[in-house]
């Protein structure tokens, strides 16, 4: 805990004060762009691997990355879209999970949860995700599908977030685009999917003009350098 407090010391101390301006405009309203729902896995860190600043993202968090079909349920992440669309006017909600992840472990043998019984009611959001991995694998599920059953539980909580009526009306409209990430922790590799083709394909093919642009003004700073040089 020692090195938290520190942190927070270090924050007010010396990052704080350069974006002070920042905060201060913060400090009278948010509006994100983006609503960004992933793992509580302690090993993602939504702002560093999007390199986003305070208020760029509205993030929303939970074990397996769920988002429960709409209902007259109230609960967390429901009221959350709801507020990040049609107050807040976000254009673009990403899914993203991520490899080695402990939720989809224990959705792939819920049998293991048993002494975490509100874990286990949770992970029934992902039942779709791995009967349908089952079934690929002739009525066979276990650890080594792993990566296939997170892939999948991305595609299926997509299919529940369109259920919110606010995202389907934004959906219908064209105001809201949805995208659906798996973050690989050991690489930095983000897979994403592909609608039209139902698969997961690297980042810089899903979003070859942005990454193309990136890549021109990297090259062209190289090529700055060198003839500063």
């Amino acid at each position: 805990m020692e090195h938290v407090i520190n942190g927070v010391a270090k924050f007010q101390n010396e990052v704080f004060p350069e974006k002070k301006a920042k905060f201060s405009e913060l400090a009278d309203g948010q509006s994100p762009e983006v609503l960004f729902i992933t793992c509580a896995d302690s090993r993602i860190d939504p702002n560093l691997v999007t390199q986003t600043e305070p208020g760029d993202l509205f993030i929303c968090r939970n074990a397996g990355n769920v988002v429960p079909p709409h209902s007259s349920h109230t609960g967390g992440i429901t009221a959350s879209i709801e507020f990040a669309v049609a107050a807040l006017g976000v254009s673009h909600i990403v899914i993203c999970g991520h490899t080695d992840c402990g939720a989809m472990k224990g959705a792939i043998a819920p049998e293991n949860l048993d002494t975490l019984p509100h874990v286990k009611e949770w992970l029934g959001h992902c039942r779709a995700a791995t009967e349908v991995v089952r079934g690929r694998h002739g009525g066979e599920l276990c650890k080594d599908h792993l990566d296939e059953v997170t892939r999948e539980n991305v595609v299926q909580q997509l299919q529940h977030v369109r259920t919110h009526p606010s995202v389907a009306s934004g959906i219908a409209n064209g105001s809201i685009q949805l995208h659906g990430w798996v973050y690989n922790i050991g690489t930095g590799e983000v897979l994403c999917f592909d609608e039209a083709t139902r698969e997961f394909t690297a980042m810089s093919e899903r979003y070859r003009t942005i990454f193309g642009e990136q890549l021109a003004a990297a090259e062209a700073a190289a090529a700055a350098c060198d003839n500063k040089a």
